[in-house]
């Protein structure tokens, strides 16, 4: 795997990979990222996966950055190439398709509102990184003819939950925040829960899958969802993310 690690200021350092985002990419990042975490490097604070790379951020106290960038280069030599990897299961996030920018999209698509959600809700997605937002999935894997461009404006609110299109991707607002993206539905499952031990709902590697619901479904799941009585649902795949 041709590969750079790079400094990062002086208490950061980067596994740049020269290869395309690609979903066996991915599994490669995560399984190095997975590696770094068993073997407990000395001065490691966090990793941090994102779509061609991996920022490691250390202690300057503990470690260096020549010492920790020969660890890491001997961890990276020991990861095998990944090829054709599998997809087993995915998380599945049930989605009111009621966006207001669904017939926008609809529109600059050349689809009916009902194509739209037949083909976005088609697929499966890989989670590519974790930003933005606390649990703002970067998703990769959306149809090239859902692909829409931001708003020229962005909105100041967008509500927790959203679902939108940006550009070639797309992905779920987990808080009330500003901006740009198409929104096309909602979900009421919690991408972000800062009193729960594992806070976030999704990571980099994870796949998901978006099931269409009724606004009627979309309440009642909002109930148990508050009540502590929902259950999240992974299921096996039907088609891999790109």
């Amino acid at each position: 795997m041709d590969l750079d690690i790079l400094p990062v200021g002086d208490m950061a350092l980067q596994i740049f990979y020269n290869s395309p985002a690609s979903k066996n990419l991915q599994r490669q990042i995560q399984q190095t990222t997975k590696q770094i975490e068993k073997m407990r490097v000395q001065g490691v604070v966090e990793l941090v996966p994102a779509f061609q790379s991996i920022t490691i951020y250390y202690n300057p106290i503990l470690t260096s950055y020549k010492n920790l960038s020969e660890q890491v280069s001997e961890i990276c030599r020991g990861i095998s190439p990944i090829e054709n990897a599998s997809l087993e299961e995915v998380i599945v996030i049930p989605t009111c398709y009621d966006g207001e920018d669904l017939e926008n999209v609809a529109l600059s698509s050349g689809l009916s509102t009902e194509e739209v959600i037949s083909i976005h809700s088609g697929v499966d997605y890989l989670v590519y990184m974790i930003g933005f937002l606390p649990g703002f999935p970067y998703l990769k894997g959306l149809p090239n003819r859902l692909a829409t461009p931001r708003l020229s404006h962005p909105r100041l609110n967008v509500p927790k939950g959203a679902v939108g299109i940006g550009g070639d991707q797309t992905g779920i607002y987990p808080l009330e925040s500003p901006g740009g993206w198409n929104l096309i539905g909602r979900t009421p499952v919690p991408l972000f829960d800062p009193k729960k031990s594992e806070p976030f709902l999704l990571k980099a590697g994870d796949f998901l899958r978006f099931t269409p619901i009724s606004a009627e479904e979309y309440q009642e799941i909002e109930n148990r969802v508050n009540e502590n009585r929902y259950n999240f649902i992974q299921q096996k795949s039907h088609t891999s993310a790109k």
